[in-house]
């Protein structure tokens, strides 16, 4: 079985149904999904706020590119589109490939510029972090350490205090 870590936001139109969305759109595939987190936009400050959440999700058939694809599809139900000019602008749904795992357990490692496993930022925002300390609290990021070190680790200490917990919005219904 394959592992991956997704991280998934939105902060354009009903960003709690985009977020419902992809989770639904993995299906079976969800182990667990985090809490929501209300986060001021990363990279680009003139933009809506995100609620953003990670998600676990396991497959024994899917290989590392087939979570991307997954992510895509999920991104164009939404709506998404990329504006090549505003790298971080705002979107109605992201869904990044943080880390896989192989079936042994291993991390998968990629350098391959469509998908690097683990994402190449994933050790510096805190509104991935965060919100996947919360589905692993013993998590760690391949080639970066342990979660919680990443996360109370300069510059990102001060980013996380900017997290809001929205334990009032859910993303999988308890039935």
């Amino acid at each position: 079985m394959t592992r991956a870590v997704l991280s998934i936001g939105s902060n354009l139109g009903d960003r709690l149904a985009h977020l419902r969305a992809a989770v639904a759109s993995f299906g079976d595939t969800v182990l667990v999904v985090s809490g929501v987190y209300e986060t001021p936009p990363w990279g680009d400050a003139e933009q809506p706020a995100y609620l953003n959440a990670a998600v676990l999700v396991g497959d024994p058939a899917a290989a590392p590119r087939d979570w991307l694809a997954r992510a895509r599809a999920a991104e164009a139900a939404a709506g998404r589109t990329r504006d090549p000019e505003r790298r971080y602008g705002p979107r109605t749904l992201d869904v990044d490939v943080i880390a896989v795992w192989d079936a042994a357990g291993e991390p998968v490692l990629s350098a391959d510029p469509e998908l690097t496993l683990p994402h190449p930022r994933a050790h510096l925002r805190a509104f991935v972090l965060r919100p996947w300390i919360d589905i692993e609290p013993h998590g760690r990021l391949p080639g970066h350490g342990w979660l919680t070190d990443l996360l109370n680790a300069e510059p990102l200490a001060s980013d996380a205090l900017e997290l809001s917990p929205r334990p009032d919005l859910a993303l999988e219904s308890d039935t």
